[in-house]
């Protein structure tokens, strides 16, 4: 059974929160496309796993913040509406946008256990020496297939053919991630050295072919953790659970069967 609902979280923000499937809790994150982008991996999970998936405030037409939040906002937000629950062990996923959020989260975390395991999938949020994000607002339709996909052509929108209510919503989306994440551009300035805090093993899964955070990118963030396994997704980009969802998915649930073994 699923069923959505608009949650207020601690610090007044609302998200819509979809919920589905029984078993251990799981939290999937989408990054600036939208929760449409992470959808596959929920649904996967569902079949063995409590899923929630909520939709950002301010994404997909949603109320966007009155106030400031940024992603320090929902990181808080959502960890303490898993705690308000009395949620434990929460398998926590998160790409792109939503993995930097699942990393704040994280480094949140302590002394609480609410997060059981971290799979991050091309995260944003941390600067790195020589591998700048791309600023994906300078980008064109071409130059945003470009970036994200290992096969472009295939991926590529012409916004002359997007529906004009999907249209609105993704420059919606546009809209919200440039006020949330844009200034700093895409990072919190002191999250890489906080992630060596973080009490769990975490997965990092990168497409090889993304040139928004490139590989050396990732495999940085992940040598900033305590405890972290870096995986490349061969022809993939940015969006690995959309180009190469059988790889990305086997990825994730090789990571969960270890931790359920670690956990046990």
């Amino acid at each position: 059974m699923t069923e959505t609902r608009t949650v207020t979280l601690h610090n007044g923000l609302t998200a819509l929160l979809t919920e589905a499937g029984q078993g251990r809790p799981a939290l999937v994150l989408h990054g600036g496309g939208g929760p449409a982008t992470v959808a596959g991996i929920a649904e996967h999970l569902a079949r063995t796993r409590h899923v929630l998936t909520p939709t950002h405030p301010g994404w997909n037409g949603t109320p966007r913040p009155d106030g400031p939040s940024g992603v320090a906002g929902l990181a808080a937000g959502y960890l303490r509406h898993l705690q308000d629950r009395g949620l434990r062990d929460v398998l926590v996923i998160g790409s792109s946008l939503g993995g930097w959020i699942a990393a704040d989260m994280a480094v949140r975390d302590t002394g609480a256990d609410t997060i059981g395991g971290l799979v991050l999938i091309d995260a944003v949020g941390v600067r790195i020496e020589g591998e700048p994000i791309t600023d994906f607002f300078a980008l064109d339709a071409r130059g945003v297939a470009e970036h994200s996909y290992h096969d472009p052509d295939r991926f590529q929108v012409d916004p002359a053919l997007v529906p004009a209510d999907q249209l609105s919503f993704r420059q919606g989306n546009m809209t919200t991630m440039r006020a949330i994440a844009g200034d700093p551009y895409m990072h919190d300035p002191l999250l890489l050295d906080r992630l060596r805090d973080v009490r769990v093993p975490a997965l990092l899964l990168w497409g090889e072919s993304d040139r928004i955070v490139t590989p050396a990118y990732g495999a940085a963030y992940a040598r900033a953790f305590a405890d972290a396994r870096f995986e490349v997704v061969p022809r993939a980009g940015h969006l690995p659970q959309i180009e190469q969802p059988a790889a990305t998915l086997a990825a994730i649930d090789a990571y969960a069967a270890r931790d359920v073994r670690r956990s046990g």
